[in-house]
């Protein structure tokens, strides 16, 4: 079910243990080019078709109304509506610590040195439906943006066969204040984001994860509007020693394992009789769960049980993967954090799995893949803000470093620049201050 490495044993190449996915995304690429154009010179139209060949719907609005939110608040579980609350609270008191900071200061001569801070004015905003439909994802990236101070948010997720959308993912959009609600997916529902139809508005930055047309869709627009990552299959790292129980590792390798055939799922253990009852532990549970098929397909693909000589090897390892989710669940899991560099979001101890952080406890679960967590972060408050520099200096202090600043210009030759400096000096308005 589940590949084996010892590397006590064997000698591995590290590009092996690295590899995440085997995929190629030449034909996607492709497809996604000419639905992009197509949506820009069709708009509407394009967007029409496109539902109607990818989701199986005629949609005459693609906007969802108050009535239909409405509607969504009478008829949504009262238990689910009760935790998607506790969720919102959370993930909220977590992003309110963040967020980038404006500064200023003065120096001895005059000059004015700061940072400005501003919210991004519009965001769009898109949840996955499909297989599986997220309203924990509406919560992650909608609740930073609000309170990074976005204008106006706009969210766009895949129709249900009857056209409408899950009362759960309008409920958490309303509860985290989205602004704007569009039963649109795929991507021409990027294309309309990011370049605006008679019915979507155009945005400044899209986030929000994905299938692989989706996140190809964002690399392909990126430039003309911002976006928050390009977001690969879903994967989790798991750090195990002898006193790990082999159960709950199992399980956790499968939670992974659901969201994509693709999905990465790796056990590093310095425990081989550990490594021997996860494979028996995966085996008795995978005939209950109802995405088997999946998680099969995903551990015969990608998954990898690693035998490591020792705990220093496996955070090693750790650390060159770069994990999006990285569990770690040994005898003493805070001194084996300290020495994790590169990780989306850590998960500590056995009660901590990783769907804690998809759902309810705070830290953002949009989260680097692919080994970009070396790199890159997960969502924040910061993704929704911009900053910009701004400088003032008295007459006093441009003079006595003009010559400085022509010199340089010079050296890079750039006449202009050098007379923009110099001009000021062979003037001396006395007026100017």
């Amino acid at each position: 079910m589940i590949n084996v490495i010892d590397l006590r044993k064997d000698s591995v190449p590290v590009e092996q243990l690295l590899n995440r996915t085997q995929f190629d995304y030449t034909d996607v690429n492709t497809a996604v080019e000419e639905i992009i154009n197509t949506v820009k010179k069709e708009k509407d139209i394009a967007l029409k078709r496109y539902s109607m060949q990818f989701d199986g719907v005629d949609l005459k609005n693609f906007r969802i109304n108050e009535e239909a939110l409405e509607k969504a608040f009478k008829i949504i579980d009262t238990s689910v509506l009760k935790d998607l609350k506790l969720a919102l609270k959370n993930i909220k008191d977590y992003h309110l610590k963040q967020g980038f900071q404006p500064f200023e200061y003065t120096r001895d001569d005059g000059v004015i040195l700061g940072q400005k801070v501003t919210p991004i004015d519009t965001i769009g905003l898109y949840i996955p439906g499909g297989t599986a439909s997220y309203p924990s994802t509406v919560l992650m990236n909608a609740v930073p943006a609000k309170i990074a101070g976005v204008k106006k948010l706009v969210m766009i997720t895949p129709p249900e066969k009857s056209g409408g959308i899950k009362p759960s993912i309008l409920v958490a959009a309303k509860l985290a204040g989205v602004d704007e609600i569009y039963a649109l997916g795929g991507a021409h529902g990027i294309a309309a984001l990011a370049y605006g139809t008679e019915s979507v508005p155009k945005v400044d930055k899209i986030v929000g994860p994905g299938n692989i047309y989706v996140s190809m869709a964002k690399k392909h627009v990126s430039g003309d509007v911002g976006i928050d990552m390009i977001a690969g299959p879903s994967e989790i790292l798991i750090l195990a020693d002898e006193t790990s129980n082999p159960d709950y590792i199992a399980a956790d390798l499968m939670g992974q394992a659901e969201h994509d055939v693709l999905a990465s799922a790796t056990l590093l253990s310095t425990s081989e009789t550990v490594a021997i009852k996860v494979q028996a532990s995966l085996v008795k549970q995978l005939p209950k769960l109802s995405r088997k098929t999946i998680i099969e397909t995903a551990l015969k693909t990608l998954g990898k049980i690693v035998i490591t000589r020792n705990l220093e090897e496996s955070i090693a390892l750790a650390n060159k993967i770069a994990p999006e989710h990285l569990e770690i669940l040994v005898s003493d899991p805070f001194s084996t954090l300290k020495a994790i560099q590169h990780a989306g979001s850590i998960f500590i101890g056995p009660y901590t799995p990783e769907p804690m952080g998809d759902y309810l406890a705070g830290p953002n679960h949009t989260l680097p893949t692919s080994g970009t967590a070396r790199f890159s972060s997960p969502l924040s408050t910061e993704d929704f803000q911009k900053k910009s520099a701004y400088l003032f200096y008295p007459k006093d202090a441009f003079k006595r470093v003009a010559s400085s600043v022509i010199n340089l210009a010079h050296e890079e030759s750039l006449t202009a620049h050098a007379n923009a400096v110099d001009i000021r000096l062979s003037k001396d308005d006395d007026d100017v201050t």
